[in-house]
């Protein structure tokens, strides 16, 4: 067995086009209690919302989201590029980000946030790795990682009939091979880096 497909990465399968992987909103609903305990504004921007699955959580639970995608899926504003924009917002951003563009996410969210306001972005545990983006966490050091204890599946092209179960007790999706976990940082923090399990 390749060592790729051992970790739960096919290296030959096809990835979606805009990188458009739907988060199980299960994800969102049980880090919420403690996004909320550290710090989350009531006033979120949910930059790529794909189908609405994290903003319909945050909906739910009072908050005033301002839905956007560069794809219009159905929700929230399309056609709206996150990376283009240069106006600062007094809100916290909250999202999904496509991987392959998540290093620059983090780099025009800082930009775009007031200081005291936080970018939480949902990514594999492997954001962590490789030396370029030591200096990216050097510039920004996060204020929090929330390590997910259970995987959380995301789906391509927010299919998640098509790739796995829906355990009933649960009430999630089962048979991600990926962890992933919530970075949260604040802006103007410099301080260290706090892990804390979901």
């Amino acid at each position: 067995m390749k060592a790729s497909l051992m970790l739960g990465v096919n290296n030959e399968a096809k990835r979606e086009d805009n990188d458009f992987y739907a988060t199980d909103p299960n994800g969102l609903r049980i880090a919420l209690p403690i996004l909320e305990k550290i710090g989350l504004n009531k006033n979120i921007w949910e930059c790529s919302c794909g189908n609405g699955n994290l903003s319909k959580v945050l909906e739910e639970n009072n908050y005033k989201v301002y839905s956007t995608d560069l794809i219009d899926r159905g929700y929230g504003i399309g056609g709206i590029d996150f990376l283009s924009q240069d106006k600062i917002y007094d809100c916290d951003i909250l999202t999904n980000p496509p991987f392959k563009l998540a290093d620059k996410f983090v780099e025009k969210g800082m930009k775009l946030l007031k200081d005291g306001n936080h970018l939480i972005l949902f990514l594999k545990v492997q954001f962590l790795e490789s030396n370029s983006r030591k200096a990216l966490f050097e510039k920004y050091p996060p204020k929090y990682v929330i390590v997910n204890s259970e995987r959380i599946c995301c789906a391509m092209n927010g299919d998640f009939d098509k790739y796995f179960n829906y355990d009933n007790k649960k009430e999630k999706y089962v048979g991600g091979t990926q962890f992933y976990c919530w970075y949260y940082w604040e802006k103007g923090y410099n301080g260290d880096t706090v892990i804390k399990w979901i």
